[in-house]
Order: C-alpha cells, then structure tokens, then sequence
C-alpha cells in the first residue's frame, strides 16, 4: 500500500533521523521496537504519561495513555510513550518531604523537554494528573513549541460520611478538630478511610483543578477536559480525540506559543478569580508564560481581579466540588457567563482550531443550578485572588480573599522559623484569636521548594480559629487552604526580605481592601535589624534541593529555575 503523502513539516524533528542514510542504526534501533520501513515516514508524537502508583489523581492514566495512542495511530501517526515523576502533595503534606513538591514541577518539565528534543518527536501529548504535573507539562510544551495538546486525568468523586459529601480538605481540619478534642480518634479514622473513595485528583477547586480549568481556558486541551471526573467513561473516547487532534495540530502546523498569548492568559486568570481558584495558580501561571515569552506579573492578577466578580461556590471556600460543576456543563458554564459580560477575550484560538468563543458555545449548559451564581449576582463583586505590597511584601504577596475582600486583621506577630514549629504551636493552644502568624523560611530558596502549609493551615480551620487568626509566610498554601492566609511573601526571609526581619509581639496589618501588607515598624528599625540580621545556613547542600535552592527564582517570577 502506497504511504500517505504528509506536508513536510509533520516530520520537522524525527525527519533527521529517517531521511538520511547515515541514520540507518537509529532506524535499526526503532524497527527493533516493531516500526515498519512505512512507520519511520510518519510524524512521530511523544506521549508522556505521569501515571504512577504514588498518588490516587495519577494512578489511572495509563488506560489514557493506551488511548490517545490508538487515536495516534488511527490518524497516521506513530506514538511513543515514555514516563516522568510525580510528588503527592496530599501525601508528603507535613513532612519534610513537601519540600520536594515544586521542585518536581521543573523536574516533569525537564524530563519532558528532554526526550522530546533528545528524540526528535515532531508532536508532544501529556497525561497528567496531580498539582505540579500541569504547569509541569505546560512549561514543557512552550519551551519546545511542538504540536501539543494537553490531558487531565479527571478529578476524584466525592466520599461520603455519615451522610454528607466529604474530601481531602474535611481530614485536613479534622486534625485539628482532633487535636482541639472536638473530635475522637474513631471518627477520624472513619472519616479517612471513605474520603477518598478511588482515583482522581482532589476534588475541590485545589490546585489540581485549578490549573486544569486554566489549561482548558487557554485553549491547550479539549472543551470540557477540566471538568470530567476520572471514573466518567467519556474520559476514554477524549483520549482517543487527544490522539486525532494533536495529528491535526500537527498538519496544520499549530503550535503552543500560537495559542498560549497574553489574552490566553488572561482569561485564564478571569476564570479562575471568578471561580476562587487556588494561589498557586499565580505562581503556575507566571511560570508557563515565561516559558512561552509572555510577559506577565502579579499586577496582573491584582488587574484582572478588582473587574472580575466571584461567581462560583465551589470548596475550598465554598460546598461544591468539580464533579458537582460537571453536571451542568462543566467550565464552558463559567467561562458563558464570563463572556456574555465581556470579560473574556471570546476570539483567542485553540487546539480545536476553533476560538474560545466557538468551543465555548458548542458545550450543552444548565443555567438553573446551584454552583455558578449569576454576574448580576455574584457571591462578591470582586474575584477570589488579591495581590499585596507593603513593607512587609514590598515586591508582593498574594491571598485568596474568598469570604474575606473587605477585611482588615490587625494583632501581634507569632513568629516562627519553618513550618514545624508552628504546627506544633498550633496543635498544643499556643496560637489564640487576633494572633498573626508568621511563617518564614520556607521560600523558594529558604525551604528549599516553597512548602505548602495545609497542614497548618487546616489545623488553623480546625480549631474554630479560621477566620479569627492570619497566617504570613513566604512559603505557599495548598489549594485546599482557605481563611486570612498570606503567601509568596517576596522578597523571602532566605535572602534577607523584610519577613526575616519581624520579631515576636511586632504589630502586622494586613489591609485586605487596601491591598497593603505591613510591619509597624520605622525605616530606622528596619535598617538596626538589617544590620544585625545574619542569614540561616542552607537546610541542604547537596543533592536536588540544594541544585535548586542555587537555581530557583524569585516567587514573584513564578519560582522558575531557567
């Protein structure tokens, strides 16, 4: 049978290996993997597949894998599938380990980009599923700007518990519960083992289902990929279509920095403002867009979030979960509402080939449905995401402000150096209402990897203190955080910010309708501490963490180590 005639574009990479003689041992190589002499003139198409047996959101993705494979090959094309890591964030939450969380994030992007271009695959699709795994993927594909599409292994179902919906985020504060003694042991073990009823990732508007909603927004994977649970048998036909359409993106030569464009990303940052997206988005979101030459800041954010109201009740500050929003149509529910206010950019274009707008229209939604209130009748004017600067952030902080746009917390700082001894405080009464809690140490270098905090955090909520006490770190907080907590406080104690600098019993302010953050402190004080301030010997120095504390960013500058 004749081969296809193909543009020869399709082959742009893996043409230096099947196209000239001198590459027969590649070739030789390849056939011993079962190619044919006809497989080696077709594209050939990466497929990586985070699926590993550490973390429920990963442990399904290879029956994913196995599918977009068939519909690699259906439309002519030859996959190659390989593998990258993936750190549970909900299972290290705590330990030391945590600290290895956003550090996977540039691991997964390195190891992408480097069998993509060390191969020379002509076409890139990823299968993913936990919090780091998405920016990971998108950060690769804007570095190499092959033909990409993206897959999302579909968040987890809800457990249930003496009758209620429960998830991840309801064990978190029933540790505190527990250590408060509002809780017993009993119901704590009961609560654990129904909470995560299989595979999926967390089911609340965390991180994971955040960044999915962002990637679907700006256009880099299929309409309605955010928004359909793990266990949804449509899950195994968009697999198949994940195939087909990245062949198609590769005919018509499109490609990631095509689509991922300012307006990409900031309709991105609409939705998930609307929506009371997680914080990391912030940090996720600046990273990708370095990655594809976007110029984006925390002003943006800051920008987009006084115009954008607040529509979605979704946990973690909210009732529902994402396998709720599906129901009624998913993220195309939002983003309607969202356009038909002209607050999205509807003609940015997408993998589908077709604008947002027209993706957007084509999804079947109910309006009359409980999770998305109306424009005209938000649950507050103003999206979920506020940046800060101060004295204490002078090159800003960022807080999910969920329940909290119009409040001002004053009181004495606590102050603790790393995540540790705060959670202990915690746990033994130590912190009362009014306290605000420092955190610091815990950056991007000081850390190292910028640790989330929902361990402290939900220890926090637990003890009925959640809207009572303020947390300030220069770490980070899981998507499953929510109350007065502070993140990404730049510059980081670890390089001598003004956090490394506040004492015990120091009165803070956090101004949320102010956008201020500040130490009541004179310029004076400042500059005596400063002189006296000595930084903290480096937690690690050797092995991955310090290669990273070396490398790594700013947060402000999304935490990137390129």
């Amino acid at each position: 049978m004749a081969t296809k005639s193909r543009p020869a574009h399709m082959k742009h990479r893996s043409s230096e290996l099947t196209g000239d003689p001198q590459r027969a041992p590649a070739r030789a190589m390849l056939m011993a993997m079962g190619l044919t002499q006809d497989d080696l003139q077709k594209p050939f198409v990466a497929i990586a597949n985070l699926a590993s047996d550490v973390t429920p959101c990963n442990v399904h993705l290879d029956r994913f894998a196995q599918a977009a494979k068939e519909g690699v090959r259906a439309a002519d094309g030859v996959p190659f599938e390989f593998g990258t890591i993936t750190v549970s964030d909900g299972i290290s939450m705590g330990t030391e380990g945590m600290k290895t969380s956003l550090v996977s994030r540039e691991v997964i992007a390195d190891s992408i980009e480097l069998v993509t271009f060390g191969e020379r695959m002509d076409g890139l699709i990823t299968i993913a599923g936990c919090d780091k795994n998405m920016p990971g993927c998108l950060m690769a594909m804007a570095r190499l700007n092959v033909p990409s599409i993206f897959m999302y292994g579909g968040s987890i179902m809800p457990g249930q518990f003496r009758g209620k919906d429960v998830n991840i985020q309801d064990v978190f504060e029933a540790v505190g519960a527990y250590a408060k003694g509002d809780m017993t042991l009993e119901d704590l073990t009961a609560l654990e083992c129904v909470a995560c009823p299989g595979e999926g990732s967390c089911g609340g508007l965390f991180t994971a289902n955040t960044m999915s909603t962002c990637i679907e927004v700006m256009g880099m994977s299929l309409p309605g990929d955010a928004s359909t649970p793990a266990i949804d048998p449509r899950k195994l036909g968009e697999a198949r279509d994940v195939g087909r359409t990245l062949m198609r993106l590769l005919e018509e030569d499109i490609r990631p920095r095509d689509i991922l464009t300012k307006q990409a990303f900031e309709n991105a940052i609409t939705v998930a403002v609307s929506m009371g997206g997680s914080t990391n988005s912030v940090l996720h979101l600046i990273a990708i867009a370095t990655e594809a030459g976007v110029e984006l800041g925390l002003d943006d954010f800051d920008r987009i979030s006084r115009n954008t109201p607040y529509i979605v009740d979704m946990k973690p500050s909210g009732k529902y979960v994402m396998a709720d929003l599906s129901r009624y149509g998913g993220i195309a529910l939002v983003m309607k509402r969202l356009l038909n206010a002209g607050l999205l950019h509807g003609d940015a274009m997408t993998i589908t080939g077709k604008t947002l707008r027209e993706n957007v229209e084509a999804v079947p939604t109910i309006d009359d449905q409980p999770v998305v209130y109306s424009i005209e009748n938000p649950r507050s004017p103003t999206g979920g995401l506020v940046i800060l600067r101060g004295n204490l952030a002078p090159e800003g902080a960022v807080i999910k402000v969920a329940g909290h746009q119009e409040k001002v917390f004053e009181g004495p700082a606590r102050v603790f150096d790393q995540e540790p001894a705060a959670f202990q405080a915690i746990q033994r009464g130590d912190v009362k209402a009014g306290d605000i809690v420092i955190i610091r140490y815990e950056g991007p270098k000081g850390g190292p990897g910028m640790q989330e905090m929902l361990s402290v955090t939900a220890a926090i909520v637990g003890q009925g203190l959640g809207d009572d006490v303020a947390l300030i770190t220069d770490g980070r907080f899981s998507g499953a955080s929510h109350g007065p907590m502070v993140g990404h406080v730049c510059p980081e104690a670890a390089v001598g910010g003004p956090i490394a600098l506040v004492n015990e019993g120091d009165i803070i302010t956090l101004d949320i309708p102010g956008r201020q953050l500040n130490v009541k402190l004179t310029e004076e004080e400042f500059t005596d501490r400063r002189s006296k301030w000595k930084p903290l010997p480096p937690n690690y120095t050797t092995g991955a963490l310090a290669k990273y504390a070396k490398l790594v960013s700013s947060a402000s500058k999304g935490a990137v180590t390129g």
